[in-house]
């Protein structure tokens, strides 16, 4: 989750939401990772959820990637949520919760419907003061 983090920051020094997002297999091997970056890549889906599950994918050239684990600074909105079920993403470990746009537990919980033919097991709270900290202090730059 560190790594996470510092992807994250560095994010947020380049204009963009500071979420750092990466993937690891189930040696915990790093396969990829990523930032947000709808701003720069002029994308409204390239969440840094997303941009890591398709470099992921692209990397064990597949478009499953049973066994992993995405660590995320912030709770996935419903979008990227979605994609960790069709990615069959085995566990989420997520920072902060997203009390507006939560897709895993704040205002839905999508990723581990039973209602849905893949459950991803969810990890949260992990360094989650300092997530919400980035998070506060990039918005509170902006004002």
């Amino acid at each position: 989750m560190r790594r996470a983090l510092d992807i994250a920051i560095a994010g947020g020094e380049a204009g963009e939401v500071p979420v750092g997002a990466l993937i690891v297999d189930s040696a915990g091997r790093l396969i990829a990772e990523s930032r947000n970056a709808p701003i720069a890549l002029h994308d409204p889906t390239a969440h840094a959820e997303i941009l890591a599950i398709r470099a992921a994918g692209a990397a064990v050239t597949n478009y499953r990637l049973d066994g992993m684990t995405l660590y995320c600074t912030l709770e996935p909105c419903p979008m990227c949520a979605g994609a960790l079920v069709n990615a069959r993403l085995r566990r989420l470990v997520f920072g902060a919760r997203d009390l507006r746009f939560g897709g895993v537990r704040s205002k839905f919980q999508i990723a581990d419907s039973e209602l849905l033919n893949h459950s991803v097991e969810i990890v949260e709270g992990v360094l989650g003061a300092e997530c919400t900290e980035v998070l506060l202090g990039f918005f509170k730059s902006r004002r």
